[in-house]
């Protein structure tokens, strides 16, 4: 009996140590959770703060704009948040425990090195698709052109981009595949048109036609709330093989480029039309070789 009450007396420290090893380990996970919590919450506070912060003052679809930016950066940084606390909590359970941690962080290492040779391109599109968040090239509803592709923009992640193209085909651009992002929506939009004249004609007046057509038709009910600026005749800019190009630059707000562009061309034939200034195209002239040699 004496033998029984004796081992039971010497588990009692080793008992007493895993008792107190189980407690610390749940402290440090209850730590771990709240600290979570609280990043978590600070973190969505903020990001709806940026949201509000100049809400009204913003057109509706740079408020998309905003809301697809900040909840993106918020779901990098709270997936970095999660992964650094995880990790953390692992390493002080580890030592609490007693668990040696180098050949883990050896065996890391190794894991963590055959990741990202074997998922380069997929680390490449989560970097670049961080930075055009970060740097806002370009946001939901733009029109961009992105490797080779060209669309209105309806989606961004981390790892691609949604474009729509005219036709309505939907493109999934990996981020990682973007070298040059171009942006044809980005702040304004410079339509530029050459108006082509036949070498009769008399510059001057063309010029003085189509400058005021042009002013005419920006300060139209229809289009003056789009336009951002005067518009603008920069003069002959080609002499061409059978016509002479004059450029006009209108500015406008960027989701109205196309539709005054098209406006604009059909104002400018109609009026060219009422003064009578000839838009040239070339003329093909065939001759019968056979009726050239009886003549």
């Amino acid at each position: 009996m004496s033998d029984v009450w004796d081992r039971i007396t010497d588990a009692l420290p080793a008992a007493e140590d895993v008792l107190g090893d189980v407690a610390l380990t749940l402290l440090v996970i209850g730590v771990a959770f709240v600290i979570w919590l609280v990043t978590k919450r600070a973190g969505q506070r903020w990001v709806d703060r940026m949201e509000q912060r100049g809400s009204g003052e913003v057109p509706r679809h740079e408020q998309a704009e905003r809301h697809q930016r900040f909840a993106t950066l918020w779901y990098v940084l709270r997936m970095l948040a999660a992964v650094t606390i995880v990790v953390l909590a692992g390493l002080v359970v580890m030592g609490v425990w007693g668990i040696p941690i180098a050949p883990f962080l050896a065996i890391g290492t190794v894991v963590g090195i055959g990741v990202g040779l074997g998922a380069q391109d997929f680390v490449k599109s989560v970097i670049a698709g961080f930075f055009v968040v970060v740097e806002d090239q370009y946001g939901i509803g733009d029109v961009v052109t992105v490797a080779g592709v060209s669309g209105a923009v309806e989606k961004i992640t981390l790892r691609t981009t949604v474009l729509r193209d005219l036709e309505g085909s939907v493109h999934h651009v990996p981020n990682g595949n973007i070298l040059v992002a171009t942006n044809s929506t980005a702040g304004h939009s410079a339509v530029v048109i050459d108006v082509s004249v036949g070498y009769g004609e008399d510059v001057d007046r063309v010029i003085e036609v189509i400058a005021d057509e042009a002013t005419e038709f920006s300060q139209d009910p229809e289009w003056d709330a789009v336009f951002l600026d005067e518009p603008s005749v920069l003069g002959v800019n080609l002499l061409g093989d059978w016509s002479v190009d004059v450029r006009v630059v209108l500015t406008v707000e960027p989701e109205k480029r196309w539709v005054v562009k098209r406006a604009f061309l059909r104002a400018i034939k109609k009026r060219l039309d009422a003064e009578d200034i000839e838009i040239p195209f070339p003329y093909r002239t065939i001759v019968d070789a056979r009726e050239a040699n009886q003549g």
